[in-house]
C-alpha cells in the first residue's frame, strides 16, 4: 500500500467500515479504494472480516477501522466538501441524509455512520469574505438561520441595507 500523502485521516467506525466506504463511494464517484486489510487467524476479529479499507476521496487518503463502539464520531472533526453550486449543495445534502442522516446547523450534518460534514458552497466563503462587516455579519446571521445553505438567501442577505 504505497502512500504518497504524509498525514492521513483515519475514520474509527463501529463495525460498518465497509458499508460506510460502499456509501461514500455512491456519493462521490472518485473515489477508490486502495487496499483492503483482513482480520487473519488469532486476531480478535473474526478470521476474514474486514479490519480497514484505505481509499482515496477527492484526492485525499483515508483510512477506514472497524474498531468498535469505544469512540464515535462527534463534530468536533468533520470533513468539509465545497461546492460550486446550489444544485451540488442540494444533492450531496440529500444523499447524506439519505438512511438516517441528520441535520445540523449551517451546512452540517451527520451521515448514517455518524460522521459528520460540512456541506459548503464557494459563494459562502465569498460573501463571508466580503471586506464590508455589515455585508459580512449580515451573511453569518443568515448563515445561523440554516439548516442546508441556501445560496440565494445569502446573496439577498448580502445585498440587504
Amino acid at each position: 500500500m504505497a502512500r504518497t500523502q504524509k498525514i492521513t485521516t483515519h475514520l474509527w467506525f463501529n463495525g460498518n467500515a465497509e458499508a460506510a466506504v460502499e456509501f461514500y463511494t455512491s456519493v462521490f464517484p472518485d473515489l477508490k479504494v486502495t487496499h483492503i486489510a483482513r482480520w487473519g487467524e488469532g486476531g480478535p476479529g473474526l478470521q476474514g472480516s474486514v479490519l480497514n479499507i484505505a481509499f482515496e476521496m477527492a484526492g485525499q487518503s483515508f483510512l477506514a477501522l472497524n474498531g468498535g463502539p469505544q469512540y464515535p464520531f462527534t463534530p468536533a472533526i468533520s470533513l468539509f466538501v465545497t461546492c460550486d453550486s446550489q444544485a451540488d449543495v442540494d444533492d450531496l445534502w440529500t444523499k447524506f441524509l439519505e438512511g438516517g442522516g441528520r441535520p445540523n446547523a449551517c451546512g452540517w450534518l451527520d451521515d448514517r455512520y455518524g460522521l459528520s460534514w460540512q456541506i459548503v458552497p464557494t459563494a459562502l466563503i465569498e460573501l463571508m469574505s466580503d471586506p464590508d462587516p455589515k455585508a459580512s455579519g449580515r451573511v453569518a446571521k443568515a448563515l445561523m438561520g440554516m439548516q442546508k445553505i441556501d445560496i440565494a438567501s445569502l446573496r439577498r442577505a448580502h445585498l440587504a441595507a
